[in-house]
């Protein structure tokens, strides 16, 4: 079997297309910008194009996007987390070390749980102790 070569006839939309691009795009006159703005329905003529009225008692747009944005980055500060420790079998979450730090704090030091604002940890698991600082003063440890 012999193969034949087809050729592929070019469209006559094509042809056309390519002869409208020789024409001179200066001899094309643009409607004046007062009949496109008189023939437009639902805008008045004299308005400048792109503007909107502004209606008494309506928050900009700019605001509004504003406060989708403070409800989203809320929505993302909102992951938990936990953090375990584990050593010679025991398991121990950061809950759990803050909540026996507040207990020294109201119980030991008899203090106001109102007053405590902040805690650092720092757990030792090889000698079973963890060292606090409360409200960047108090410093001490307990066993774990």
């Amino acid at each position: 079997m012999a193969r034949t070569k087809k050729t592929v006839a070019e469209p006559e939309a094509m042809k056309a297309a390519d002869t409208m691009t020789a024409i001179d795009e200066t001899t094309m006159e643009a409607p004046a910008a007062e009949e496109t703005e008189a023939k437009k329905p639902g805008r008045k003529p004299g308005r400048k194009p792109g503007t909107t009225a502004k209606k008494p008692g309506r928050k900009p747009a700019a605001e509004k996007t504003e406060a989708a944005e403070k409800t989203t980055t809320t929505r993302k500060a909102a992951v938990k987390e936990t953090v375990h420790v584990q050593f010679s079998g025991k398991s121990y979450s950061t809950e759990e070390l803050v909540q026996s730090a507040k207990d020294i704090w109201k119980y030991d030091l008899k203090r106001k749980v109102g007053d405590f604002k902040s805690v650092e940890l720092y757990v030792k698991p090889e000698e079973s102790v963890v060292y606090y600082v409360i409200n960047g003063e108090e410093k001490g440890q307990f066993n774990i």
